[in-house]
């Protein structure tokens, strides 16, 4: 197999083009003037150090008294900086944003945005600094005193407009990061800046379609695969964990979310004079006793005041790989940082601190409820989007973490008793045995939970320091390390052994052509008393839909047909041998079965197929155009693909669903997931620069244990990428695999969609066979028929199986209809249900209504 190259970044975002660095450059003029600009001016007027002074000032930075007499600031004020550090940061994020974001913008439209960005971020900022004196007054009074001067809202509307020229997968990425992160800065943070950095990215998110010349698209759902959205959970999970620890670290933070910092440090350094006398008044003991606990905690023991953040941030990168034990800890841990939160916001705004954070004297209700509203709405969130996360870790993952921390904590604790002993005389006062087991507990709680106690033993030498912080810290960095360890073990199915058992059977007997399908996760599997067979089946509201044939010798069909049958009936549940071909048809008439076609199913016969003639003139055009545009077709696999590659087909995958509003069917269906096994390869379209145009997947097909050919299941192409990758990769496909040496073929089956010349041909077959052997087949009641026809009719403009069907025809294939059967009438209403619960699993209510609006509105 041929591998893509490592050196490409993830994303077109990211990558460098063919030419290099000197082409980038070439193509980003209005970025390279700026910073020239940039740096000539603060140069000019010796800003570099210190930022520009008086007279120059005004004209240069935005605040409340910029309008209406120093206008020009609303612009000029991103063509200086406040130091030394304001220059090099922001000349970074010019070169890291601006570079790309006028390559996908074009440099006129760059400059627009630039331009728009920069002055609808100021405005944003002075009117809300002038409207929100009524609302939280100190705040307001904070933000009118304030100015900012720097590019750096300009860059963040950029980065917003150029995200509208982005596949779906990095846009959604890149707004949901950024608009995040600037929203926690404004609510937690809450100076001027933060409010002009969110301004100014609303404006480029708004403006960015109008520059791509379409009108934004507002979405009815936030629609992504089971995957990106743990990434997309997990994310928001990170930002809003980091939003408390900014407020902590600045001492100015004036935001309506700034109180929260209480729930994790607020540490000031006293001198010892000062904390004598706090604490010799005998009305400003809960004052003393916060001071002595701040007082006694260093670096370390900020790590220990953030330490649910820092949990929250270990967990989240469990959610974005699916971990079940991730979502429960993370939900249990916001559900009391949620319950804190209300308690410390009430008792904190109520009298305790005075006016802090915007909060004067009186209390207003806005003021109790906005700082306790974040931390609710990632509990609900996370409690609504619990079904993402239903991977398991290896049974004993989590009974030997637990074994391994405790035994750290034993040894720790020891270490803490014995260290204080030999070190007493660098405590004050001395360290006694009594003392350094009441102060155990203390070494191990994050700080923001013994405010109220007064610590006892405060150490002085810089060894009693060093065992003072570092034993909380080494157990709780071991705790993290092993929680990010246990998120990497293999995913753990209960039917893991019953996998592996049904794919040595398949490997070494075979099975249908969709038999690989049988491997994937979610199936239930039964297997023959002879151990040789099994049926792979969905269990779904009281009805056992197959996927696909019995798996086994073919000696053994009939066998496991009834055995299976038997075993649905003992259990009280209905069999549904579904998307079958016509040996288990016939297995399934002889029990009573009633049958009804569900699918087509198109063959290509391999060994002597040429695309020659007129019926392939369009496969032929597909191969040509290839070749001029320099795409070429490489096999790979999932696992052994680069990095940039997998990125790569993630974002198309992500942009197909986002652009379907809809989710993607499953079951007989594949996804990412499904491709990532070692046994399917990929095909893909790939152009000189790396660039994956398309991608499709192909799942080993078994008999006698050799593989005898392929079976096409994911198809994606990239929305702007070479339209006929499909046509490509698939003729591709069929002469590579016929080379070498493979007979068969498979395009997978189009649910509900058939060829009517299969179909009549079928029937006159089964009229022919009447008078045979054969059992006799139950007929179909013309009014399911017609229902059937009328759902594959209904659902096309959503998922398009019958132009799915169509556009096969064009590769000339065979066609061989595909079955669903069942013993009684009554019970097609709940196989209905198993059916739609099975290919949608994941749907949720509000796509549930766009599918019918958009259904509705088609047949309209």
């Amino acid at each position: 197999m041929q591998h893509g190259s490592a050196r490409q970044t993830a994303g077109r975002w990211l990558r460098w083009p063919a030419d290099g660095l000197r082409g980038t450059l070439a193509k980003s003029p209005v970025t390279l003037v700026f910073l020239v600009l940039f740096w000539f001016l603060g140069i000019l007027t010796s800003s570099i150090l210190d930022g520009p002074d008086d007279p120059l000032l005004p004209w240069v930075s935005v605040s409340v008294d910029t309008l209406p007499d120093y206008w020009p600031a609303l612009l000029l004020s991103a063509l200086w900086a406040n130091g030394l550090a304001g220059y090099v940061s922001g000349t970074l994020l010019a070169l890291a944003v601006g570079l790309p974001a006028e390559r996908l913008l074009g440099s006129r439209r760059f400059l627009a945005a630039a331009v728009g960005t920069q002055i609808i971020g100021a405005l944003a900022g002075i009117g809300f600094a002038a409207a929100l004196r009524g609302v939280f007054e100190t705040w307001g009074r904070e933000l009118s005193t304030d100015s900012f001067v720097g590019p750096v809202a300009m860059i963040c509307g950029l980065a917003a407009a150029a995200s509208a020229g982005m596949g779906a997968l990095w846009r959604r990425r890149v707004r949901l990061g950024l608009y995040t992160l600037l929203v926690v800065l404004a609510l937690y943070s809450g100076a001027l800046r933060d409010v002009m950095y969110l301004g100014a990215a609303a404006a480029g998110g708004l403006a960015g379609p109008y520059l791509f010349g379409r009108r934004p698209h507002w979405p009815r759902s936030l629609v992504s695969s089971r995957r990106e959205a743990r990434v997309l959970v997990g994310l928001l999970v990170v930002a809003t964990a980091v939003g408390p620890v900014i407020a902590a670290l600045n001492t100015r933070a004036v935001g309506p979310l700034a109180v929260l910092a209480y729930l994790f440090t607020n540490a000031e350094t006293l001198d010892p004079v000062a904390l004598a006398n706090i604490c010799a008044d005998p009305s400003m003991q809960a004052e003393c006793r916060t001071a002595r606990l701040e007082q006694s905690a260093g670096p370390a023991g900020f790590f220990l005041a953030v330490l649910p953040q820092v949990l929250l941030i270990v967990f989240a990168d469990g959610l974005r790989r699916g971990r079940r034990f991730a979502w429960i800890s993370a939900l249990i841990l916001q559900g009391l940082m949620t319950l804190a939160g209300a308690v410390r916001t009430v008792i904190f705004l109520s009298g305790y601190t005075g006016g802090v954070y915007g909060v004067g004297g009186s209390v207003q209700p806005l003021t109790l409820v906005l700082p306790m509203l974040l931390p609710l709405l990632v509990f609900v969130l996370l409690v609504a989007s619990g079904r993402l996360f239903a991977v398991s870790a290896p049974p004993g993952t989590y009974r030997r973490l637990f074994l391994t921390c405790a035994t750290a904590g034993v040894i720790l604790g020891a270490a803490w008793v014995g260290g204080g002993l030999l070190l007493r005389s660098g405590f004050t006062p001395q360290a006694t045995l009594p003392d350094l087991l009441e102060d155990l507990p203390l070494r191990f709680l994050p700080v923001s939970q013994l405010i109220a106690v007064s610590p006892e033993l405060l150490p002085q030498s810089p060894p009693a320091v060093l065992l003072y912080e570092g034993v909380g810290v080494v157990f709780w960095a071991m705790t993290c390390v092993l929680l990010v360890r246990s998120f990497l073990e293999p995913a753990y199915s209960r039917f893991a052994m019953d996998e592996e058992r049904a794919r040595d059977l398949l490997t070494s007997s075979g099975g249908s052509t969709m038999a690989w399908m049988t491997l994937w996760s979610g199936n239930s599997y039964w297997f023959s008393p002879t151990g040789n067979s099994y049926v792979a089946y969905r269990l779904t509201s009281g009805v056992a839909l197959t996927v696909g044939d019995p798996v086994g010798p073919p000696d053994e069909l009939h066998r496991s047909v009834e055995g299976f049958a038997a075993y649905c009936a003992d259990s009280g549940v209905t069999a549904c041998f579904y998307s079958v071909n016509e040996a288990t048809r016939e297995a399934a008439a002889g029990l009573g079965h009633a049958d009804l076609q569900v699918a087509e199913e198109t063959l290509l016969p391999l060994g002597s197929l040429a695309f020659r003639g007129k019926r392939f003139q369009d496969v032929r055009t597909a191969f040509n155009r290839a070749g001029k545009a320099g795409i070429r077709a490489e096999w790979t696999t999932y696992r052994t693909a680069p990095l940039s590659v997998l990125d790569q087909i993630n974002a198309i995958s992500e942009e197909w669903v986002a652009e379907k509003q809809m989710p993607e069917m499953g079951f007989t269906l594949g996804g990412i997931e499904e491709i990532d096994d070692d046994g399917v390869r990929l095909l893909l379209a790939v152009d000189q620069d790396r660039t994956v145009h398309g991608v499709t997947s192909w799942l080993p097909v078994y008999r006698d244990g050799e593989i005898i050919g392929w079976t096409l299941d994911f198809m994606r192409r990239r929305a702007r990428g070479f339209p006929a990758a499909m046509d490509f990769l698939i003729a591709s496909a069929a002469l590579s695999l016929q080379d070498e040496g493979f007979s068969l073929l498979s395009l997978s089956g189009a649910p509900l969609a058939r060829n009517e010349a299969s179909s009549t041909a079928a029937s006159g077959a089964e009229s022919a066979a009447g008078g045979g052997t054969a059992p006799r087949r139950i007929a179909t009641p013309p009014a399911l028929e017609w229902l059937m026809d009328r759902l594959g009719a209904t659902l096309e403009p959503v998922y398009g199986f019958r132009s799915l069907l169509a556009y096969k025809a064009k590769f000339q294939p065979e066609y061989v209809p595909l079955y669903m059967t069942y013993l009684d009438s009554a019970s097609l209403p709940a196989i209905a249900n198993a059916l739609a619960r099975a290919y949608l699993p994941h749907v949720s209510v509000g796509q549930t209504f766009t599918m019918a609006r958009r259904i509705i509105g088609t047949q309209r």
